[in-house]
């Protein structure tokens, strides 16, 4: 039994490496000597991006080096011991940045409104400066495929728009690349891991409590999809790397009013019942057009 246990652990980490170490590769996330700041807010998600990270720059054939990097956001009841003992008793270099973000937060934001996103904002700011002074020239954030996949489905539902987090990211001011080295990992092996290893996760009193997020309304209806429909998460995740500008609405991306018709060529048959309609090809035949 314990064989057997050991055996799906290992299993469970040279997956999530692997996907970690592909995603890497395909959208060229990390370069000869790069310096990674890797944001850890002590969730799972940041733990384990951490772990991946520091594995692949003990296996890959490039240097690079990575720091971690903690925002104190200086929430009531924050326990500041618990990274520095972490990263210290695993001699990883790190940084602790101090910014009483959550002062600006409960400030800005009316009671009962969700802070998610200024939240952010703020995170996302103090992560730019502080990669800048340190010389980062990658910042590694820790969200995975289903966070991706819920980000597409709240902009399309919220704001009208097709968009998600890409992989890999240039900043607006152009001083910053943020990378997602978790973007082909699934949320739930990644608390498997998480779970395996038992880091000191420390959750977010900020906004932890606040049950009536969309993000949390997204997660809940993909949850239920997935029940029906095994598989779907990365369907959807992989449509966002399949996209057909001719097959949707965006006027900026296709020219539609370049269609033109071209009967140049002798025509295929339109006839389902014809001789050379087989099982094969009459899908193809009807998704015509």
């Amino acid at each position: 039994m314990l064989q057997k246990q050991k055996y799906n652990e290992n299993k469970l980490l040279k997956r999530l490496r692997g996907l970690t170490g592909k995603a890497v590769i395909d959208y060229a996330m990390i370069e000869e000597g790069d310096k990674v700041l890797a944001a850890v807010s002590g969730g799972k998600d940041s733990f384990v991006m951490l772990d991946m990270l520091l594995y692949l720059k003990s296996v890959a054939p490039i240097h690079f080096d990575v720091v971690a990097v903690n925002l104190d956001q200086k929430q009531p009841g924050f326990p500041e011991h618990i990274l520095p003992e972490y990263f210290e008793g695993r001699d990883i270099d790190y940084y602790i940045i101090d910014k009483d973000t959550y002062s600006i937060v409960k400030e800005k934001v009316p009671e009962g409104k969700t802070s998610c996103s200024l939240c952010s904002r703020l995170r996302r700011g103090s992560l730019y400066s502080f990669a800048e002074e340190i010389g980062a020239t990658k910042i590694a954030l820790g969200h995975h495929m289903d966070d991706m996949v819920e980000t597409l489905f709240m902009n399309m539902f919220n704001n009208g728009k097709m968009k998600a987090m890409p992989p890999k990211l240039l900043s607006d001011d152009q001083r910053n690349i943020v990378i997602r080295p978790l973007a082909y990992c699934r949320e739930k092996d990644i608390a498997k891991l998480a779970a395996l290893n038992a880091y000191p996760i420390i959750p977010c009193n900020l906004c932890g409590s606040q049950e009536n997020l969309q993000r949390k309304r997204i997660k809940n209806m993909a949850k239920e999809w997935e029940k029906a429909n095994p598989g779907c998460i990365e369907n959807v995740f992989n449509s966002m790397r399949s996209v057909s500008p001719s097959q949707l609405a965006d006027l900026d991306l296709f020219d539609f009013n370049a269609l033109s018709i071209d009967r140049s060529t002798p025509r295929k048959s339109y006839d389902f019942t014809g001789p050379e309609v087989s099982s094969t090809n009459l899908i193809d035949i009807v998704n015509v057009g």
